[in-house]
């Protein structure tokens, strides 16, 4: 028989700067999906990699004194590292600069020139290097680019064109005929609002940088990015294309517009087939922030896997998020997953019957546990990308078992049966979770005797097998609060412990402008303080510099924010946060500290 396929892609990222958790959300449950299609005995693809060429990377790469393909080959590498480290291994990672991907688009321009949908004109409009792309002037938000908050560049050039406007009754048409094409149903419900509001031929050339790719015929041109960029999930689909289509592009929601709208009118126009599911997820902040590098937010996978493990946060991602929505990352909710389910659940109920195994042995019988899964429930559950959804009937199933294991009291009554109904229960759980913490569902195989594999689920174990308790699986891990008190602060100002840096990296110091000052009633000393800390929002202190500055010199003026004190109540008002000063050794005089230069609000300090 001929093996069903399955092929799984992600968005390849930027290697304008190094990997974070918001890249490494989408790989994992992209490997999630690849490992479970595999053990349902499909001939599975994954395929990941890195988007290197345009005028953003250029630019980067300008600023960091190095040629744009010295620059991508050595980031590149990181992204590659950063999911080796989280146990993600991609059928293929592909590089937009490879030769065959090259060569594959050029032969995509060439098939839809033969299509009638290319030709050549002059372009002015309104274009973010941030997003490589174009816009008019209603998607801008107060003059800036809506995603990255920053102006755009009024750009005038030639360009080749794609009839972009000739689809929109097909693509129409694709969403109404075909209801898994876009996921979830909300995402399809915007790209169909602004399709219907018409549609206009697109800008596929550029002919004010060079890095990209040469345009067919025409080598004053490189191909615009983005019609490079999504071939490379026919590119990299195996030899001969053998993978095309994929069964689903897994991306972020800032890049729904170019995969729903742009990428079926392009494979339309070259005469590829269409992908069959196109799957938008939500974005990650961190602790209920944006991430981004001027808030000092950015998270590193490779840090995160040396802290904590690399199953430990594979499974924190998929457990802890709906997939399709936004999610929020904490350090904080992830030890309390580890150790509430992973520890005190799987991790106990292995170490209690292995441990009991080891004194009494296994008599082979009918597991009565089994009906309390719904293996079929699952199935369906992964059909439809409800990836949280999977792990609570796993853990609900890891519930039971721990229940029996109380219920039946098997160190009282030393009942084999008992033992072997809960480690063939065990077999089936690190079956199940293979695709989700792979390095500890084969420690679990390895200790019990039994192969990954789905067929082994009903097959039963051998009742001569030697276990034995082993380690314990899984580690409790203290988490330590960054929220520091006042005092503390004092404490460090002052040089007290000084020697202490972990007291200095818990400082989130932020730039933050005055924007209101007011009297507090019954105040001598205080002036209450309204700040604008940028992407932290708004924030009120109280402040004891009345005496030494006036509304006049404060409103407007920059400083340094202690961003994560506890807040106090003073004077009826609560005060959230520090401002950082200087003052003689008699209190008598008092100097603001003040940031140097043009930096924005919210940037981080230190």
């Amino acid at each position: 028989m001929v093996k069903k396929k399955f092929y799984v892609t992600t968005a390849i990222d930027y290697p304008n700067a190094e990997p974070h958790i918001g890249h490494a959300y989408q790989k994992v449950i992209a490997d999630v999906l690849f490992r479970w299609h595999t053990l349902l005995g499909e001939d599975s693809w994954f395929l990941t990699g890195t988007d290197e060429h345009g005028k953003k990377i250029e630019e980067t790469a300008q600023k960091a004194g190095k040629k744009p393909k010295e620059f991508v080959d050595e980031l590149s590498v990181k992204f590659k590292e950063a999911w080796s480290s989280l146990n993600i291994h991609p059928s293929r990672f592909i590089r937009t600069t490879d030769s065959d991907h090259e060569k594959l688009v050029q032969d995509a321009i060439r098939r839809c020139i033969k299509s009638g949908d290319i030709y050549k004109g002059n372009y002015e409009g309104l274009y973010c290097v941030g997003c490589e792309q174009y816009y008019t002037e209603k998607d801008l938000v107060e003059g800036k680019c809506p995603i990255h908050k920053k102006p755009v560049e009024l750009i005038k050039e030639e360009s080749y064109f794609f009839r972009l406007s000739k689809y929109q009754d097909f693509l129409l048409s694709l969403y109404e005929n075909n209801s898994k094409f876009i996921l979830p149903k909300e995402r399809k419900n915007e790209i169909i609002n602004r399709v219907k509001e018409g549609l206009k031929d697109l800008s596929i050339s550029r002919t004010s940088f060079d890095w990209g790719i040469p345009f067919p015929e025409d080598k004053k041109h490189v191909v615009y990015v983005w019609f490079d960029a999504l071939f490379n999930y026919i590119t990299g689909s195996g030899k001969n294309h053998k993978y095309w289509p994929a069964d689903v592009h897994l991306l972020g929601k800032d890049n729904s517009w170019f995969h729903n709208v742009y990428w079926p009118a392009f494979l339309k126009s070259a005469g590829y087939e269409l992908p069959k599911t196109v799957f938008v997820h939500g974005f990650l902040t961190v602790n209920g922030e944006k991430i981004s590098k001027s808030l000092g937010n950015i998270i590193s996978p490779n840090y995160l896997v040396e802290k904590y493990g690399a199953d430990t946060i594979r499974y924190f991602f998929c457990r802890n998020f709906v997939f399709g929505e936004d999610g929020d990352f904490s350090e904080k909710a992830l030890v309390d997953r580890h150790n509430g389910e992973l520890v005190n659940k799987l991790g106990n109920l292995i170490s209690r019957v292995s441990g009991l195994i080891e004194k009494y042995g296994i008599k082979k019988c009918e597991n009565s546990l089994r009906e309390k899964l719904d293996l079929e429930k699952i199935k369906k559950l992964f059909e439809n990308y409800e990836i949280d959804k999977v792990l609570n009937e796993i853990f609900a199933y890891v519930d039971v078992c721990n229940e029996y294991v109380q219920h039946k009291k098997p160190w009282e009554s030393k009942d084999k049966e008992v033992l072997y109904e809960l480690s063939d229960s065990i077999k089936i759980i690190a079956i199940l979770l293979n695709p989700f913490i792979p390095s500890k569902s084969e420690k679990i195989a390895e200790q019990f005797g039994f192969e990954i594999s789905l067929k082994n689920l009903d097959k039963p174990l051998s009742s001569k097998l030697k276990i034995k308790s082993g380690t314990h699986l899984f580690s409790r891990i203290e988490f330590e609060e960054k929220v520091i008190k006042e005092e503390k602060i004092e404490e460090i100002m002052d040089g007290v412990g000084v020697a202490e840096f972990s007291d200095w990296e818990k400082l989130d110091l932020r730039v933050a402008q005055i924007k209101d000052v007011e009297e507090i009633s019954g105040a001598d000393k205080l002036w209450k303080l309204e700040l604008d800390v940028g992407e932290l929002g708004k924030r009120t202190i109280c402040a004891g510099i009345k005496q030494f500055y006036s509304k006049e010199e404060l409103k407007g003026k920059k400083i340094i924010y202690f961003s994560n004190l506890k807040p106090r109540m003073l004077k009826g008002i609560e005060s959230c946060g520090m401002l950082l000063a200087a003052s003689n050794s008699e209190h008598s005089k008092v100097v603001l500290i003040a940031p140097i230069g043009e930096i924005e609000n919210g940037s981080r300090v230190g």
